[in-house]
């Protein structure tokens, strides 16, 4: 028989961090910003003492708009600590830091230049190791 799976099983800083990122996340859709288009959080992280919390979000404009909606963030910062403070049931409303997470754009960056490698055939000489090549150049004496 599977154990049923309690609130006690889940640790309360991931909780948190689930619950913080659905209040942003419906706070943004609440809000009628244009520089706030085509946003999604990506991954809150609160900390344990309940001071600061990081909201990781990432947006579909272009590496030009990073700037205006980073922006936009910090302007709009007491509305989405005031949201979390009248939805979540928590001592203290942790700070909010916002910060653009890289991890899609890297993995995007990743993907272009896997498929821009060209296909090796099987039957191609694998690339010898060279040691020499990784030594660091000897210090000079003066």
């Amino acid at each position: 028989m599977k154990r049923r799976t309690t609130a006690r099983d889940y640790p309360r800083t991931a909780r948190l961090n689930t619950l913080v990122r659905e209040i942003l996340g419906g706070e943004l859709e609440r809000i009628d910003d244009e520089r706030l288009m085509f946003v999604t959080f990506t991954n809150v992280v609160v900390d344990a003492d309940l001071k600061h919390a990081v909201a990781y979000y990432d947006h579909s404009r272009g590496d030009d708009a990073d700037e205006e909606v980073a922006e936009a963030f910090e302007e709009l910062r007491h509305r989405f600590q005031g949201a979390i403070a009248a939805q979540a049931r928590i001592k203290r409303t942790p700070e909010l830091r916002f910060e653009l997470d890289g991890v899609l754009r890297n993995a995007q960056h990743i993907d272009r230049v896997i498929k821009g490698l060209k296909d090796l055939s099987p039957d191609a000489e694998p690339v010898q190791f060279d040691p020499e090549l990784y030594r660091s150049a000897p210090a000079e004496e003066d």
